[in-house]
Order: structure tokens, then C-alpha cells, then sequence
């Protein structure tokens, strides 16, 4: 009878312990829209946050109560994120998942990679216009009217060029992890030295 109620009282808090996991895993999920995934995957990559071991697309299937073929799309979409990685575990057949528990790190990864193509992107984009402008600035023939707008733009276009390469050094202070530690308390930064 005492073994039987020790057994109860520990359900009673693992019980408690799911809930309040689930209170976590429903706002990750909620809030997931940041990264371009669906609330479904954010759910997915929750559990897999809260899970202590890898899981397989079965296991995860039946947690989240949805076909293999929607976890295999979902771990597909948080693979190409850096969210979850492929691990290999000896004697297991099956493809294992686990979740990135560093947010600072899924932070950095995921806006980086973001903002780095934003300002690549425009900064190429930038560097072509510029030479077109210039080369019409070095036209004599070029009328005035013309030459106002030319130099307006050149204005425009150095003005977005100062925050693409600001936005490129962020980037770099970021992956340097010389950027979150500066806004960390002694006492947070002892906490994750580890990162």
C-alpha cells in the first residue's frame, strides 16, 4: 500500500512537472513565427527542447499526435535552421533528433545568417548602382536636372551603405560572441561562460 502511494504521489508530480513544460512549449511554439516556422513546428521543436534523450520521427509522431510524413517535414524545416541536429546513437537504426538548448547560439545562427545575406545582398547591390552613377556624374553631358537626382541618390545609397556595413560588423561581433557578453551581468556572465 505505501509503494502504491509513492507511486501515485510520484505521478501527481511528474504531472506537475508536464504542465508547467507544456506552459513553456506552448509559448516557444506561439512565438516560433520569428523564425519562419509554423506553430506546429515550433511545438515539435519544444518537445524536442524539453526531451532528455534524442528522438526518432516515430516518437516524436506520437507525442505531438501527428502523421511521420508532417514531423518529417517539420525536422526537415528546423534542420535547415540549425534548431535540431542529427545525432547517431550506437544500436538505433532509426534517424535520431535533438533540440539546440543554447538560445543565445540558435539566436545568433539563425539572424546571422539573416541579416548577413540582407546586407551582402544589398551591399552588391549598392556597389553596382554606385559605378552607374558615378559614371553619369563623369558625363559632361549630363543635363542638370539629371545630375540633381544622381547626386540625391548617391546620397541615398551611401546613407544605406553605412548601415549595411554596420549591419556586417553586428554580424561578426555576434558569431565573435563578443556581443551578448558585454550586456550581461557579471553573475549571467559566469553563468554562461560555457558558451
Amino acid at each position: 500500500m505505501l509503494n502504491c502511494s509513492k507511486v501515485l504521489q510520484e505521478k501527481e508530480y511528474e504531472k506537475k512537472v508536464e504542465e508547467a513544460e507544456n506552459i513553456v512549449i506552448a509559448a516557444i511554439a506561439e512565438t516560433m513565427d520569428l523564425y519562419g516556422v509554423t506553430e506546429s513546428i515550433g511545438r515539435l521543436y519544444a518537445i524536442l527542447y524539453f526531451s532528455d534523450e534524442p528522438m526518432t520521427l516515430d516518437e516524436m509522431s506520437e507525442k505531438m499526435g501527428m502523421s511521420k510524413p508532417s514531423m518529417s517535414n517539420g525536422i526537415h524545416t528546423l534542420l535547415d535552421i540549425e534548431m535540431v541536429e542529427k545525432v547517431w546513437q550506437r544500436g538505433v537504426r532509426k534517424d535520431l533528433y535533438v533540440a539546440e538548448k543554447d538560445f543565445f547560439k540558435t539566436f545568433v545562427t539563425f539572424f546571422s545568417k539573416k541579416w548577413e545575406r540582407e546586407a551582402n545582398v544589398n551591399l552588391e547591390a549598392i556597389f553596382q548602382a554606385e559605378e552607374k552613377l558615378n559614371e553619369l556624374l563623369n558625363d559632361p553631358h549630363l543635363p542638370s536636372r539629371v545630375e540633381e537626382k544622381v547626386k540625391k541618390d548617391l546620397q541615398l545609397i551611401r546613407e544605406s551603405k553605412r548601415y549595411y556595413l554596420w549591419l556586417k560588423r553586428l554580424v561578426q561581433k555576434m558569431r565573435n560572441r563578443e556581443f551578448f557578453f558585454n550586456e550581461l551581468s557579471e553573475g549571467e556572465k559566469e553563468e554562461n561562460s560555457g558558451y
